[in-house]
């Protein structure tokens, strides 16, 4: 089929989500291999945001492709309740050797959504306490809990559900600024009183905050939530379901900061989206507790042996080709030219990384650092630059005032510099829109 083809029946017959359906663009794609996918036609893409930040070792390996073939050649599925299988096992034990301290078992679920809605069952099951506090910078997921603890404006089309409170988070967008650690855990601890301690089960938080503009909590901030929630007898739950997996140049980010979280959710890297697993990890002691009571969970697909295959071969690609360590190198890279970019270019209000996850924002004036589009929404010049992006075949988010620099952890410093001079062309564009 040709590229219009596939638009034109994929416009008719499917929903894209998160969309104005009459509105949406969508690249029509055939293949993929490395960083790179191209269109039927044969057009030629950088892929600078690893899909949604989830193709970390990048397209098409055939380490995990063949993983894959052979697992399916041999069992393609199994009920998870009464029964498993060697990849689950193995799968289980090899994250318990990854994730940090003492998180030690797993329940495997089909994504990431999954995962933090199965995290908070877990977490309200243990402590016997109904709330989830969540930051309002954050996205957690589209299912009804996940939905929930979301703070950003996707939550806004759902009925509020109860049980999740949202707080402020250290930023406030680029005109703000950052909050002092001392002021953003004083904010944390003032509604945990002000909502009764012994009312909330657990504060789920990205560990680097991804869609809404890869905020890096500051020193200090992740080792104080870690104590207010020893403190008060709170579960921490870290999100990594895109910042885990190499992705900051740790295998997990909340590892920057030497805190063992009770719960870690994962998914996206774990197979590098080659195909849906997700998981929710836990400390022993919150394992423990079920083993003398039902665990309050279940799903169809939980523990794939497909997925659990592609999982375990997408980290062993990690391991052989070293991918974490490249991340944490090609990231300093990255950190010089995104600094290079806001010296040179007046549209440039600010630029954030860790690793291979990274984001420029953009204003219109660099004293008053007016965004160049407001909160949820866009301008002429953000669309204006999404396009040029497009045509100059570079695929990257820009959403709101900001777009992502979030490339395959298997990029070259070649690539890397490749896909930044199409972004230098394009902020020349967005400084026209500079007071």
């Amino acid at each position: 089929m040709t590229g219009d083809e596939i638009v034109a029946l994929s416009k008719k017959h499917t929903i894209f989500e998160w969309a104005v359906q009459g509105a949406v663009d969508p690249i029509p794609v055939a293949r993929a291999e490395g960083i790179y996918f191209w269109t039927p036609e044969g057009k030629r893409f950088i892929d600078f945001n690893s899909q949604l930040m989830c193709v970390n070792i990048g397209h098409g390996d055939a380490r995990v492709l063949q993983a894959m073939q052979r697992q399916a050649e041999a069992l393609c599925y199994v009920t998870p309740g009464g029964m498993t299988t060697e990849p689950r096992a193995r799968l289980g034990a090899k994250l318990a050797e990854l994730t940090p301290g003492d998180i030690n078992v797993f329940f495997l679920t089909n994504g990431g959504a999954e995962a933090n809605e199965n995290a908070f069952k877990i977490a309200r099951a243990y402590t016997g306490r109904p709330k989830i506090l969540a930051r309002y910078r954050s996205y957690h997921g589209g299912t009804a809990a996940a939905i929930a603890a979301t703070g950003e404006p996707r939550r806004w089309s759902q009925p509020p559900m109860p049980g999740f409170v949202h707080v402020l988070d250290p930023y406030h967008g680029v005109q703000r600024g950052w909050d002092s650690v001392d002021t953003a855990l004083a904010h944390l601890d003032e509604v945990i009183q002000l909502e009764g301690p012994q009312t909330i089960a657990a504060f789920i938080l990205e560990s680097v905050t991804g869609t809404n503009g890869i905020l890096v909590p500051p020193d200090g901030y992740m080792q104080g939530v870690r104590a207010l929630c020893d403190k008060h007898g709170i579960l921490m739950i870290a999100d990594e379901v895109m910042s885990g997996f190499g992705r900051t140049g740790k295998w997990f980010a909340i590892e920057h900061w030497g805190v063992v979280p009770d719960l870690i959710t994962m998914a996206k890297g774990i197979t590098s989206a080659y195909v849906q697993l997700g998981a929710v990890g836990m400390r022993q002691a919150i394992a423990d507790s079920f083993r003398d009571k039902p665990f309050p969970g279940g799903l169809t697909y939980s523990s794939h042996p497909v997925a659990c295959a592609a999982a375990l071969a997408t980290i062993g690609v990690m391991e052989e080709d070293g991918l974490v360590e490249r991340a944490a190198a090609t990231g300093r890279v990255m950190h010089e030219l995104l600094a290079d970019l806001k010296a040179r270019h007046p549209s440039v209000g600010a630029v954030r990384s860790i690793g291979l996850f990274g984001v420029v924002e953009l204003v219109r004036n660099r004293v008053t650092l007016e965004p160049m589009a407001p909160f949820n929404g866009t301008s002429p010049e953000m669309t204006a630059l999404g396009k040029f992006f497009r045509q100059e075949g570079l695929f990257t988010f820009v959403r709101w005032n900001y777009f992502f620099t979030n490339p395959p952890l298997c990029i070259t410093e070649a690539q890397l510099r490749e896909a930044f001079a199409i972004l230098d062309r394009g902020l020349s564009v967005a400084d026209q829109a500079v007071a």
